[in-house]
């Protein structure tokens, strides 16, 4: 058994729809589809292990205010390139898919510069994808 240099994680979400899980996860967003059954998707979410519960009944969102806009809590996504964020704005756009918060550029020319978009999956679960322009300041404070 090897252990990979950086620690994946695994993260489990409800969705009410299986096959919109499957075009938005695997078709949008490009994750390979793992185990699956008639109730999860197991997703390579980047190396991490994401999947998908099947679980019809949703709770009320939280929205905290950042930046002058009302950021969905709870929310997770991937830190990518700035190329890839923009292709991924493409897709999303593209497909139709309708952006809680649009793409936009956060700290413009301060540490921890970054791209950042929040979206809904079908399910309403919430994602925010970012780009840094210098990734060693993912954490700059």
């Amino acid at each position: 058994m090897t252990t990979p240099a950086r620690p994946r994680f695994h993260l489990a979400v409800p969705v009410d729809d299986l096959d919109a899980a499957r075009h938005f996860y695997g078709d949008l967003i490009g994750c390979a589809q793992g185990r699956s059954s008639g109730t999860w998707i197991d997703w390579n979410l980047r190396g991490h292990q994401f999947v998908t519960h099947l679980a019809p009944s949703r709770a009320q969102r939280a929205h905290n205010p950042v930046d002058g806009h009302d950021v969905p809590v709870p929310h997770f996504g991937l830190i990518l390139t700035i190329p890839e964020f923009h292709q991924l704005a493409g897709r999303f756009r593209e497909a139709g898919i309708a952006f809680v918060i649009e793409p936009y550029l956060r700290f413009e020319g301060l540490p921890g510069e970054q791209w950042t978009m929040f979206l809904l999956d079908p399910a309403g679960n919430a994602l925010e994808f970012k780009a840094f322009a210098d990734d060693s300041q993912v954490f700059a404070v």
